[in-house]
């Protein structure tokens, strides 16, 4: 069996799963967001349902926290009152729950992770099978801690040689969108493996996962390894289960890339399936920039991003927007005098949230406003007026892009 195979085959108590085969899985943590936690909580309510275990249930608050809105606050208030009556913890404006999951210990490798959110999958990164899920499915997980799944076809993305200067998880993330498409891992486990992916730090293994799902995925998976287990130090006390794929597993298909031969990325605006080397986009003019978010927020972003702008100013014409997406990652920001750097390049810090990534926060683009931005998509009408473009990138990509105003090849800069 692969790795997704062998969790799911635990966690449903088998020996063994099959491909297609339906199992009824133990989930080891669930979650949901102000978003789309109330659509439940009522009915929950009403059905006098308990929570199956007040350890394992976490709430967040954070796709628009401090809201803008009414109806956000409203959102919120409700999300709080909930966790307060089932005894919950709640994390009410400290990060968003993409990063607050792995960082607060609440992932290991071996276990079956749900929550409300599409890019649950990141945590993939610590070899753990994660997943989003509806907010009725959700409802009968936080009563009952299981739930019913398709074991997941899967493919096999070998990547091996080193990323090259300027090249990072997310730029590999785009080349196997364009390389696959935006349907082309639908219920699929996009399994990672190589030497690229071993020398890669959890940061841009979080990034590379995140991204599985706009490929369709159930899941984004790599296999544990030492690195994974110093990340948890101090993180939990918990014992677990690392597995690793059997040598003869089988895969639908596998993925041949030369890491060495990749090039920074950009995705055209519409969607991230339409990626190609910066070298297409050089030139590209635009007027706001957006570093952070739950692909692109986590500390090795922002050192990267800091080494390309200390001394250097963000063109007059460009608003740079940074969001962390932790509290935590702020506050290692504050003390490494990253944040400092991008003030002094001119650049606006954000406290941790979603932002205008979700559409629905601060920072959203009017009418023609071209973005680039590190976060995870780009269809029409996500960050705001229809006519809008947005361009993805790496960190790097958006910082060097940022000086020029124009887009960028980041390699220019390191």
């Amino acid at each position: 069996m692969n790795i997704t195979e062998k969790i799911l085959a635990k966690a449903a108590g088998l020996e063994r799963v099959e491909p297609d085969q339906i199992v009824d899985v133990a989930v080891d943590r669930a979650f949901t967001h102000e978003k789309l936690g109330p659509l439940f909580f009522d009915k929950f309510r009403e059905l006098a349902l308990t929570v199956w275990d007040t350890d394992r249930a976490i709430i967040f608050a954070d796709h628009g926290n401090p809201p803008s809105k009414v109806l956000d606050a409203d959102l919120i208030v409700k999300t709080a009152q909930f966790a307060e009556d089932y005894g919950l913890k709640f994390y009410n404006g400290e990060g968003i729950c993409h990063q607050l999951m792995p960082e607060k210990g609440y992932v290991l490798p071996g276990r079956v992770i749900v929550g409300t959110d599409s890019h649950t999958t990141t945590y993939g990164a610590l070899g753990a099978f994660s997943t989003g899920l509806g907010s009725t499915e959700m409802a009968w997980v936080f009563n009952k801690g299981r739930i019913w799944m398709k074991v997941p076809r899967a493919l096999l993305f070998k990547i091996n040689g080193r990323l090259g200067t300027g090249v990072t998880g997310k730029d590999l993330a785009l080349y196997i969108m364009s390389l696959i498409g935006a349907e082309g891992a639908n219920y699929r486990a996009m399994e990672y493996r190589g030497s690229a992916v071993e020398a890669m730090s959890i940061d841009s293994r979080m990034s590379l996962c995140n991204m599985a799902v706009e490929a369709g995925a159930k899941n984004g998976i790599i296999e544990a390894d030492e690195k994974v287990a110093e990340y948890l130090k101090g993180r939990t006390d918990e014992a677990y289960e690392a597995f690793r794929s059997d040598p003869d597993a089988v895969y639908e298909k596998t993925f041949e890339i030369d890491g060495g031969a990749l090039q920074p990325t950009v995705a055209l605006p519409g969607s991230s399936a339409d990626s190609v080397p910066v070298g297409e986009t050089l030139g590209v003019p635009f007027t706001r920039a957006l570093l952070g978010t739950c692909t692109n927020g986590r500390m090795e972003d922002f050192r990267i991003a800091a080494g390309i702008l200390k001394g250097r100013k963000i063109h007059p014409k460009v608003r740079l927007q940074v969001i962390p997406g932790s509290r935590s990652i702020f506050r290692q920001c504050i003390d490494e005098g990253i944040t400092q750097i991008f003030l002094d390049a001119g650049a606006i810090w954000c406290n941790p949230n979603c932002g205008p990534c979700a559409g629905g926060h601060y920072g959203l683009l009017g009418k023609g406003e071209v973005c680039v931005s590190s976060s995870n998509r780009n269809m029409v009408g996500r960050m705001g007026d229809s006519s809008a473009k947005i361009y993805l990138a790496s960190p790097a990509t958006v910082a060097a892009s940022a000086i020029n105003g124009t887009i960028t090849d980041p390699r220019d800069f390191l």
